[in-house]
Parts: structure tokens; sequence; C-alpha cells
């Protein structure tokens, strides 16, 4: 288990494959974005994208399950405080693979028991396409 102190600013680390299924991508959005770009292929194909696509926050979940999966259940880490510079610079659509990528950016102490690292985090898909960047803060425990 990994712990604060093991962790160095400038580490990297790439992991995980998630497929983007059509039927997810309508699940998800169904229950918490229901924009037609993410629901309807029809209205999609009428949109700026031309086809179905996941709404942001459901790439964001599956870069966090990507994340749990690839990283954070071997780890000492607590949770986050938020994240910082969210951005989905491309969309994600169905038969997209995901992938994550991580660098650690800064660390600190953040109380007797905690640290805080600040970690950049990158999902791409198998074109290399950019679909959410983001840094998130997360709390880390000390030895």
């Amino acid at each position: 288990m990994e712990y604060f102190e093991a962790l160095a600013v400038g580490d990297t680390d790439s992991f995980g494959e998630y497929e983007v299924t059509a039927e997810e991508v309508t699940s998800f959005a169904g229950q918490y974005d229901p924009q037609p770009i993410h629901t309807d292929p029809e209205a999609a194909a009428a949109s700026m994208f031309g086809e179905l696509v996941a709404s942001g926050w459901h790439t964001a979940a599956m870069t966090m399950r990507l994340l749990v999966d690839g990283w954070l259940t071997d780890s000492r880490a607590l949770g986050a405080l938020g994240v910082d510079s969210l951005r989905w610079p491309e969309p994600v659509r169905p038969g997209d693979r995901l992938s994550v990528s991580t660098e650690i950016r800064e660390k600190e102490p953040f109380d007797d028991d905690r640290g805080r690292v600040a970690i950049e985090v990158t999902t791409t898909t198998q074109r290399g396409d950019t679909v959410l960047s983001m840094v998130a803060q997360v709390l880390w425990e000390r030895r």
C-alpha cells in the first residue's frame, strides 16, 4: 500500500482500458444528464457532434473507475478535496476505449496524518484524443 511518503513530484503512470457502449451512454444520461445529444441517437446525429456522445459527467465517472481500479484501491489515498481545471476537450463516443495517465504535480503535508497530492489526470481514447483533463487534489495517508 502506497503511503504519501512514497510519492514523488513527477511520478507518472498509465493504466486501464474501458470500452464505452451506446447503452451505457444513454442509460447514464437518462438518469443524470438527459440532454438529447446523450439520449437520442437521431437528435445527436443532427447535432454538432453528428452522433451520440457521452456526457462529460459520464466521462468523469468512467475516469474515476479507471483510477480506482488501476491505482487507488492499492494505495493509501483517503479521498479528494476536489478537482481543478476540469475539461472535456473532445467528446467520448460509443466504441471508444478509454485509458488514464497520471502525473504527480505537487505534494505537501496537510496535517500530522495526511498529505495533499495534486495529480494531473488525463483520459484518452484509443486514437490518442484527450477527452478529459483535470488536477485532482487528493488526501493521502502519511506513515
